[in-house]
């Protein structure tokens, strides 16, 4: 069964750091983008950022560029998410993504595995 479990999220001030952590299990994403997304209480899921199967490739959305920094450890079949300078615009939860392309790219729908998501709530 594939797996995608994100963990870190949680209560942080504005200005603060958080680093998400996404471990996969099941199978193998060392091939595959992974990206992560967002979703606030009554908004739609947005794409925060992406990387390539080997991590030459990143891309982020403008609200979080020069703040959040993507990585992965393809060894241990885990993507992060370094947060930096957090707002109170940044709560929502957090959600890893998997695609069957190697290359990353912002569109949900191009992604195929979905973890359950980690909360982030960012307090002014």
């Amino acid at each position: 069964q594939v797996q995608l479990v994100e963990s870190g999220g949680g209560l942080v001030q504005t200005g603060g750091s958080l680093r998400l952590t996404c471990a996969a299990s099941g199978r193998s994403f060392r091939s595959n983008a992974m990206g992560w997304f967002r979703q606030a209480p009554g908004k739609e899921r947005e794409f925060v950022a992406a990387i390539s199967w080997a991590g030459g490739s990143t891309n982020y959305a403008d609200s979080v560029k020069g703040r959040f920094t993507i990585s992965r450890d393809n060894a241990k079949n885990t993507l992060f998410l370094q947060m930096n300078t957090l707002k109170p615009e940044d709560t929502a939860s957090y959600y890893c993504a998997a695609r069957s392309g190697m290359l990353p790219h912002t569109g949900i729908r191009e992604y195929d595995y979905w973890g359950q998501g980690t909360q982030v709530t960012v307090s002014s």
